[in-house]
């Protein structure tokens, strides 16, 4: 029977988000996909989780969580009830460091009334599936054993639903038995390696009251750690009748088939077995597509019940083999077989069936345009762009692209494609960290000039009156002299002296008022020819003059920007005393233009060239220059909203001397 009707399942397992470091290991080994990704967190969907517990065992950072089940055990087993302990087969391969007696012994001082093994209802399991092959019905079967199978078909293949072997697992057949012997009241509690254990107890399939808790032997041990119980500390005990036959190598990848006598015939292929992550999947596949024609299909999630994520031993898995197998040996050689055989015939009528029931969790896949939209967004335009490395989790970029599509992923997961982001953002961060810089570099010289300027302005102020005082008396004595006296001579001195000190003091004015730039739209070009008919070229320097093809326009202070080209040209002038080159070009993008003065000259030195625009530096010979006209020009420049760079060499052995400044104007102005 088949039922569609499924409640709203509660997760098995949950994050422990201070732990989690978004590895996606999770997402990889989880074969129902039921781990969402969101705002960097790795969250298991309760409905789509299937308690395998892979994502448990594979968590390096221990971030995830199984729900304890150990305070509704203990609130049992206070309640004065009769509660029986139902301990799994696979309890050899976690409890290695006793016998069955001690532990048997320890989980009775726990307050249990009943120890009984869960190894005898997989006895039961097995005659029920030897009975259901040898009916001659021609139908296909997969095996139920395994809670995780049945919750991934019941989710993932609903279509396989009827194919689900009507049979209960040795849990449940176990705890029918013992209600049958010892009466509908009594509390059941299994005690295993599994997480999907949790959800099948309160399965909306099985009769209320068959299985009351579920318990994994991690629990078991925390209740022996809180209860301060060890080996030594308990008397030894058996387990309560029925005792198992070999049903306890049900948790053995393919104990069912050797328990039950069905063997796993290369040749008739009537039985495939397969466990685990990615075995099963595959299997449960190909066995819905018809590739199989097994009649029983038995699979397992984990590669047998003895690696359930419930266990706490870090055994291999061979190791956790022979243990089990040793046990069994032991218990067979031990074992009345002939009262065996009555105990499995006293439960010859005992119900062994169970229903299953659709739980939808199918999402749509996406359609191939939606699908390449979503690659776009992670860069993925072309075939080649997908590298299918796996690092996110999924096995690969379509898989990825179909689980964002589902709500289950993000773009970042994709390592390539974060890579790429942090590259561009790293750029953008160096980007920024230079234009930064460019404008502390900038506020600096602003407030270096501006303090400057405060300084020549009361300077000028000061020495202006007198001087002129000067330059008058010293030209009415000049014309009042005799022309070839000596006396005539000095008074020619002072007033050259003086009338260079007017200079200066014309620059400091110059320097020091608050200029505001007056903009038009000019032709660079017939800017730059005004410069340089302003100031005629020595016999031994050719000018060369280049402008790139298009549109010259910007928008500045043609007087103001005149005077920046003749500062620049004259110091080029002067740079090549001898012979030499100087180049004026202009180059233009739709943004900015620039304008580029070189020259072939003496260079300027490594460790002046970080000095050239601060007020009254030159590297002149005295009296030939004020140290003004750079920084009259980078404050030009500054307030125009461009840049002024330098570029110089004064090494002949670096290569060819010379210096380069570059200007960079916008084309618009801020309102423009």
């Amino acid at each position: 029977m088949v039922c569609s009707e499924h409640p709203v399942q509660k997760a098995f397992v949950t994050t422990i988000k201070e732990q989690c470091r978004v590895c996606y290991t999770c997402v990889r080994e989880c074969p129902a996909k039921a781990i969402r990704i969101s705002d960097g967190q790795a969250k298991v969907i309760g409905e789509r989780c299937i308690g395998c517990g892979n994502c448990v065992r594979v968590c390096s950072q221990k971030a995830k969580q199984v729900i304890s089940t150990v305070g509704e055990v203990e609130q049992l087993l206070r309640s004065g009830q009769r509660v029986v302990a139902c301990l799994a087969p696979s309890f050899p391969a976690e409890f290695v460091e006793m016998d069955h007696r001690r532990l048997v012994g320890m989980v009775r001082a726990l307050g249990f009334k009943l120890v009984n093994e869960v190894a005898f209802g997989a006895d039961l399991v097995a005659r029920e599936y030897r009975r259901l092959m040898a009916r001659a019905d021609g139908k296909r079967y997969i095996a139920t054993t395994c809670p995780a199978i049945i919750g991934f078909i019941e989710r993932y293949h609903p279509n396989l639903v009827g194919a689900l072997a009507p049979i209960v697992s040795p849990m449940v057949a176990t705890a029918r038995a013992l209600h049958e012997l010892h009466g509908s009241d009594l509390r059941v509690v299994f005690i295993g390696p599994c997480i999907a254990k949790k959800g099948e107890s309160n399965s909306i399939h099985l009769p209320d009251g068959e299985i009351d808790v579920a318990l994994t032997f991690v629990e078991l041990r925390q209740m022996f750690e809180s209860r301060e119980l060890d080996p030594d500390s308990v008397e030894p005990s058996e387990f309560d009748p029925p005792r198992a036959g070999a049903g306890a190598l049900f948790p053995i990848s393919r104990g069912l088939l050797q328990a039950a006598q069905l063997h796993e015939d290369l040749i008739s292929g009537d039985v495939i077995a397969a466990d685990g992550r990615s075995n099963f999947v595959d299997a449960i596949r190909e066995f819905e597509a018809g590739a199989l024609d097994a009649h029983l299909l038995e699979v397992l999630c984990c590669n047998g019940c003895i690696m359930g994520a419930g266990m706490s031993t870090q055994s291999p898995l061979f190791s956790r083999r022979s243990r089990v197998s040793q046990y069994v040996r032991k218990q067979m050689a031990e074992q009345d077989s002939v009262h065996w055989r009555q105990e499995l015939a006293h439960f010859e009528d005992l119900d062994m069936s169970r229903h299953f029931g659709v739980n939808d969790q199918r999402i749509p896949v996406p359609s191939e345009d939606e699908l390449s939209a979503i690659l776009s967004r992670m860069g993925k335009t072309q075939p080649e762009d997908e590298l299918n490395c796996g690092a996110c989790g999924y096995d690969t970029c379509r898989e990825h692209a179909v689980a964002i599509y589902k709500g289950l992923a993000e773009s970042e997961m994709c390592l390539p494609y974060t890579i790429e982001q942090l590259r561009t953002t790293v750029n953008d961060l160096d980007e920024s960290h230079r234009k930064l810089a460019s404008a502390r570099e900038a506020l600096m010289q602003s407030e270096k000039m501006a303090g400057m300027g405060q300084l020549a302005a009361g300077v000028a102020h000061e020495v202006n009156n007198p001087l002129g005082v000067i330059l008058m008396y010293s030209h009415i004595l000049l014309e009042e002299a005799e022309n070839d006296s000596a006396f005539s001579e000095d008074l020619r001195m002072i007033a050259e002296q003086a009338d260079r000190c007017k200079k200066i003091v014309g620059g400091l004015l110059n320097f020091a008022r608050e200029n505001r730039v007056v903009l038009e739209s000019i032709d660079v070009r017939d800017l730059i020819d005004r410069s340089l008919k302003a100031v005629q070229p020595p016999e031994n320097v050719h000018v060369v003059v280049k402008h790139q093809q298009g549109e010259p326009f910007v928008q500045l202070d043609l007087d103001q920007m005149t005077q920046v080209l003749i500062n620049l040209i004259t110091n080029a002038y002067a740079a090549m005393p001898e012979e030499g080159t100087l180049t004026v070009r202009t180059t233009h993008d739709d943004r900015t233009i620039d304008i580029i003065v070189s020259d072939t000259g003496v260079g300027i030195s490594r460790e002046n060239i970080g000095k050239i625009f601060d007020p009254f530096y030159t590297t002149k010979p005295m009296g030939q220059g004020t140290g003004l006209g750079l920084a009259v020009t980078y404050g030009i420049v500054k307030m125009h909203r461009g840049d002024i760079r330098v570029k110089s060499n004064a090494d002949p052995g670096a290569g060819p001397t010379g210096t380069t400044f570059t200007i960079t104007l916008p084309r618009q102005s801020e309102s423009g």
